[in-house]
């Protein structure tokens, strides 16, 4: 039996700051527009032309309390999830929402742009790391060559 494929691949800009809202039980569920943008040059004008679209898309926990906290109007991103359409009445009218629900999330804008779409990297682990001197490497590679040397005991040819 074949099975269907639901994949959407979005890499676009926020229309406006994420909004995030609590269920009942407490689960976070955020909201955010993504515009993508293609561009091209007419055939007959030879003048540029571009074409905006509007994508609608919700995270649920815990995607939803990273995308509230982290991302902000103009940040770019990239958004991997599936299509949902619902349907809901209005004034007694049946209308009809799609939208993207994200099952994975990067963001593509650098730390130190100036544009505080997040906070900087944390000051620790990693930089202190790089700021210890050269010489403690040496002993390590050391021990490690000794490590391999011990492993050829362990074969049986």
């Amino acid at each position: 039996m074949a099975r269907g494929i639901n994949k959407v691949i979005l890499i676009g800009n926020l229309g406006r700051d994420p909004e995030t809202r609590y269920t009942q039980g407490g689960s976070a569920v955020t909201n955010f527009s993504l515009a993508t943008s293609r561009q091209w040059r007419d055939r007959e004008t030879n003048e540029p032309r571009e074409q905006t679209d509007w994508h609608r898309v919700v995270c649920f926990t815990p995607l939803a309390e990273i995308a509230g906290q982290y991302l902000r109007r103009g940040s770019k991103c990239y958004i991997e999830g599936r299509l949902q359409t619902r349907s809901y009445e209005r004034e007694g009218q049946t209308h009809y929402s799609t939208e993207i629900v994200a099952r994975e999330m990067e963001m593509l804008d650098s730390r130190g742009d100036g544009s505080g779409s997040y906070p900087p990297p944390p000051r620790g682990g990693e930089a202190q790391q790089r700021t210890q001197p050269a010489r403690s490497a040496a002993p390590a590679a050391a021990d490690a060559a000794d490590d391999l040397d011990d492993l050829d005991d362990d074969i049986p040819f």
